[in-house]
């Protein structure tokens, strides 16, 4: 006991109050990280199996889409209860589509023969895979600012606008770039 008085000058107590502020905000922001990923419902890596777009795996990146691009778009609600309906697609699962046609393209339908800017780039099947008949999309038309058409030309089969017509701004969920793909 007669050494007490020194222990004090030889082995400081450490002040709790110093290393409860910055343990409290690293903790309060681990905790809003876990928040965000927890409330982030808008995946980053996204695996196409569908054959109607290259199959694979894709990164969203993010900026505006430019024509060429591959985007994840959630059809709009008649669109994607058709595709849940003719088992094409589970409803509410998003689809990969490359952007065929943007704001100022001419897009036309002209004897199931689909025209943008005057160029033959695909065609719509009368029929589906099962032997049902197709909905066509019809007509021509300028695509105005926050219009879309999708189009995987090279997919004959494809369920994409050539069927639904031009897409909105607001169904499109993001840009996609492939990782790797077939």
């Amino acid at each position: 006991m007669r050494y007490r008085h020194l222990s004090r000058h030889l082995m400081p107590r450490k002040d709790v109050r110093h290393g409860i502020g910055p343990g409290l905000l690293g903790v309060l922001g681990i905790g809003l990280i876990g928040l965000s990923t927890a409330y982030n419902r808008i995946p980053w890596l996204i695996w196409n199996a569908s054959p109607s777009a290259p199959v694979g795996l894709y990164r969203m990146v993010s900026g505006a889409p430019q024509k060429g691009d591959f985007v994840l778009v959630g059809p709009p609600k008649p669109v994607s209860a058709l595709a849940s309906s003719r088992h094409y697609i589970p409803a509410n699962v998003p689809l990969v589509k490359r952007i065929a046609a943007i704001a100022g393209d001419h897009v036309c339908v002209a004897r199931r023969v689909i025209l943008i800017n005057g160029h033959a780039v695909a065609r719509q099947l009368e029929r589906d895979s099962f032997g049902r008949k197709m909905r066509l999309w019809q007509g021509c038309r300028l695509l105005q600012d926050g219009e879309y058409f999708l189009l995987m030309a090279e997919v004959p089969a494809s369920f994409d606008s050539r069927y639904f017509g031009p897409v909105r701004s607001k169904n499109l969920i993001g840009r996609l770039v492939p990782l790797w793909v077939n």
